[in-house]
């Protein structure tokens, strides 16, 4: 979903400017159509609903889906006829969506942030987090000080939040965009970008999960440390919940672990696969595929929308998201 550089925040026309906690429901008294769009990661969802009728209709990628209330009667909860392993819950104003038992990251409408939030800057060095109604802060210059503001939003549109603070002579104000930033010391990636300011004094800085930059989306390797990749052959990844990565080594599927820091660097570990017999080739690929997937060090995100992943002696693997739902 990166329009370079795009972040997991969805920037979608819609029909009418949408809510940002509470889901209008098929119940209300409305009788027009309501079209919501949300950031589930990087897979852009439009969720419609109309009135009239109980049945919702999901659109992603070159995919759309009908899902039925559930029929546990629990409010919120709808799931694919025969298929309980897709479904939308959308409960206590947040909304999740789970495909073939896949779940995705907690689907944000555009401007919106996942709670806790947390942001931070290096230069000067500061930190906060955001829950409920209070900002724990420590300012800049002064990490070892740790304050608690009651804090209120004052500013909410398509393009992100402002949020206020103020307790004890300290007035605080957190702005955040749906921009992708950098850490200027670490190097790390982030899908906010941060303005703090205190007492009139502002700091730049980066916010919000960084696994919403790479999780939600096939992404398809189009570039092997410079060799390519053969005609027809696909080499896949995807960032799933649990820390687990998994995809297509040409041949075989794969699956494993992977950890990823704030500063961006990326280990996996635990790999295993299917053992089909392809040509050689192909096999040829699917071991140097594997090879270097387990020596990644580090994964960054291009201002072109790609996924680079690289290795301590210098080999890339660059990919880019798929267009189309997966098999």
């Amino acid at each position: 979903m990166f329009a370079p550089p795009k972040t997991g925040l969805a920037v979608v026309a819609v029909a009418s400017l949408l809510m940002t906690a509470c889901a209008v429901s098929p119940s209300s008294e409305s009788t027009e159509p309501v079209v919501e769009t949300y950031a589930c990661g990087q897979l852009d969802l439009t969720v419609m609903m109309d009135p009239a009728h109980p049945l919702i209709n999901l659109q992603y990628l070159d995919k759309g889906l009908l899902l039925k209330p559930a029929d546990t009667g629990a409010a919120g909860v709808y799931l694919a006829p025969g298929d309980p392993s897709t479904r939308l819950v959308r409960e206590e104003g947040r909304t999740r969506l789970t495909i073939r038992g896949q779940e995705y990251p907690e689907c944000l409408p555009p401007g919106a942030l996942a709670l806790p939030f947390t942001a931070q800057g290096s230069t000067p060095a500061w930190q906060a987090r955001m829950q409920d109604d209070t900002l724990v802060l420590h300012p800049p210059y002064e990490t070892d000080q740790t304050l608690q503001l009651p804090v209120a939003l004052a500013h909410a549109d398509r393009h992100g939040r402002e949020f206020v603070a103020q307790a004890d002579g300290v007035r605080a104000r957190l702005t955040v965009a749906g921009q992708l930033c950098q850490d200027p010391v670490t190097g790390g990636q982030f899908p906010n970008q941060v303005r703090l300011t205190v007492n009139g004094e502002g700091y730049d800085g980066c916010g919000g999960d960084p696994q919403r930059l790479f999780r939600g989306t096939e992404w398809v390797v189009e570039d092997l440390a410079g060799a390519g990749i053969i005609d027809r052959s696909r080499l896949t990844l995807q960032f799933l919940a649990d820390d687990r990565i998994a995809g297509r080594a040409s041949c075989n599927r794969y699956q494993g672990q992977y950890q990823l820091s704030d500063s961006g660097a990326l280990t996996v570990s635990g790999l295993g696969s299917t053992r089909m017999a392809c040509a050689p080739a192909l096999m040829q690929q699917e071991a140097r595929f594997l090879e270097l997937l387990g020596q990644v060090t580090r994964a960054r995100i291009g201002q072109d929308g790609s996924l680079r992943l690289s290795t301590d002696t210098g080999a890339t693997m660059t990919a880019f998201q798929s267009d189309h739902d997966m098999p």
